[in-house]
């Protein structure tokens, strides 16, 4: 008995059957990792591309005078026309603007004041439509669910208490007379 047993071990320790199989459970969960983390950067990618393309034809449309004024509501309306990013981006964009001093320049905070769902509803923070031949900066902040929360990059993420990120876009204009 112990010698039959000594025999199958030997043939078991010389097979080279199920190589793959072993090879396959190291390496699958490794390339499905990448194609989660791929897939979360790409939306990721797209959203901020959609935000900047929004942000800069509405300030075109500005430069242009067909927003003239400037309001909150028109230009935040336009953003999302613009970007077709769907959904509820009203709810979940958020704009500054403020003119800027091109001899003292001081630009806007360091941290974006995006809106939270978690937290009652902000009015608008700084929105001065400014003078004519004013340099404006214009941030534009949009809030959103990430697709795999619990992914690898969705983990990675800096989220506000509801679990949304957020990506940021800023452009400059200036108030033609």
């Amino acid at each position: 008995m112990i010698r039959a047993l000594s025999q199958r071990l030997r043939r078991f320790r010389r097979g080279d059957d199920g190589n793959a199989t072993v090879e396959f459970v190291i390496i699958f969960p490794v390339f499905m990792m990448f194609l989660v983390f791929s897939l979360e950067l790409s939306f990721i990618t797209l959203r901020h591309a959609m935000l900047e393309r929004g942000l800069d034809l509405t300030v075109r449309q500005i430069r242009l005078g067909y927003a003239t004024p400037p309001n909150h509501s028109t230009i935040k309306n336009m953003v999302c026309d613009f970007s077709q990013l769907g959904g509820n981006c009203a709810e979940n964009l958020r704009l500054e603007m403020k003119p800027i001093n091109p001899r003292a320049y001081a630009g806007l905070d360091t941290t974006a004041d995006c809106t939270d769902r978690g937290e009652p509803t902000k009015p608008v923070k700084q929105f001065t439509p400014g003078q004519h031949n004013q340099l404006m900066i214009l941030r534009a902040c949009l809030k959103y669910d990430p697709l795999l929360p619990n992914g690898v990059l969705g983990k990675a993420l800096r989220k506000d208490a509801s679990g949304q990120s957020a990506v940021v876009s800023i452009s400059a204009f200036v108030n033609e007379p």
